[in-house]
């Protein structure tokens, strides 16, 4: 791995141990985990850190994947870990049904904030506890980019400059502040600032 993927695994790495420090899981704990990749961890273009907490997990017996890929290279890769294939803003589980649900860099991506609105409602309904994680706005550097403060440009200024770069995935993100990843939840929540990384636990 390069220095970019060395930082990823680094702060990959301190998000577990705040997981496993904050939530306290057991060889009992059922965990859903959002945001499932097909790419396994250490493979690919771009992040090579990807399915990190499959990869680090202590008991991934109790992990429940969810991605939006049929799931035939995850399972081959994690033949431990239960997979399903399925919509993060309509997640298809009962109420209630995990322990945890934990989910590493994906509410970013899912839309606007009504829909990261519907995704933490989602996680909430299904899971007794949230652990949720997301780049920080504020952070001087995208990590998806990494470029400087581009992102913190109006979207009629940081867009041509994606595209220049050939970057067009950017103009898709829709990054959060502190502030407004708690305005996110509709109760009580704890939002921990890594620097480069917010998580919220609820």
């Amino acid at each position: 791995m390069g220095l970019v993927d060395d930082i990823s695994l680094r702060s990959r790495r301190r998000k577990l141990r705040l997981f496993l420090d904050e939530l306290r899981p057991t060889p009992d704990t059922t965990v859903l985990d959002v945001g499932a990749d097909e790419l396994g961890f250490g493979e690919g273009e771009g992040c090579r850190t990807l399915n990190f907490f499959e990869e680090l997990y202590p008991w991934p017996e109790r992990i429940t994947a969810l991605g939006q890929h049929d799931g035939t290279a995850f399972r081959a890769r994690y033949p431990a870990v239960e997979y399903v294939q399925g919509d993060a803003l309509d997640l298809p589980f009962a109420d209630g049904s995990f322990d945890i649900v934990f989910s590493n860099a994906v509410l970013e991506h899912v839309g606007d904030r009504d829909a990261q609105r519907q995704f933490v409602s989602e996680a909430l309904r299904v899971g007794r506890s949230v652990f949720l994680t997301t780049p920080n706005r504020l952070f001087p550097v995208e990590v998806h980019t990494r470029l400087p403060v581009v992102h913190w440009l109006p979207d009629r200024l940081s867009h041509p400059v994606y595209r220049a770069l050939s970057l067009e995935h950017a103009t898709e993100l829709h990054l959060l502040s502190p502030r407004s990843l708690e305005r996110l939840f509709p109760g009580r929540v704890r939002i921990v600032n890594l620097g480069l990384t917010l998580v919220a636990i609820a």
